[in-house]
């Protein structure tokens, strides 16, 4: 058996606000929608990406709900062009992000920023070279 991700969740404070970022900001496609739990797609060849809310999510695993700061967790989004990376940055910022990252040249010669989304899980957008 090889391991595989099927599927990232993300508990967030707020589904629907989450939901407007991903589905209506960044053009993420839903696969399905409840009150309090939203799947969508993220594209060809990527996992799935579930809004669940974060006291739900924590519950179902057996864990304390609170956390702060860096999770040890970031999300990558690998772009064929500096153009799409800040693209990228500035759908992120107009659905509700932040910019924690302006996106700049790289000392290895690629082109990166991050933003975070509403909930403040981290995302890198970043030229493959």
């Amino acid at each position: 058996m090889s391991l595989q991700v099927s599927a990232i969740m993300l508990g967030v404070q707020d589904v629907d606000r989450a939901r407007k970022f991903y589905v209506e900001g960044l053009g993420c496609e839903p696969d399905q929608d409840y009150p309090g739990f939203v799947r969508c797609r993220l594209g060809d060849g990527s996992s799935m990406l579930a809004l669940y809310e974060r006291e739900a999510a924590a519950q179902d695993a057996g864990v304390s709900p609170e956390g702060s700061g860096f999770r040890g967790v970031s999300f990558h989004f690998i772009t064929d062009s500096r153009d799409e990376v800040d693209e990228v940055m500035r759908a992120a910022e107009a659905a509700g992000g932040t910019v924690v990252k302006a996106a700049a040249a790289a000392e290895w010669s690629g082109y990166f920023g991050y933003f975070s989304d509403p909930d403040g899980h981290l995302w890198k957008v970043t030229t493959a070279g």
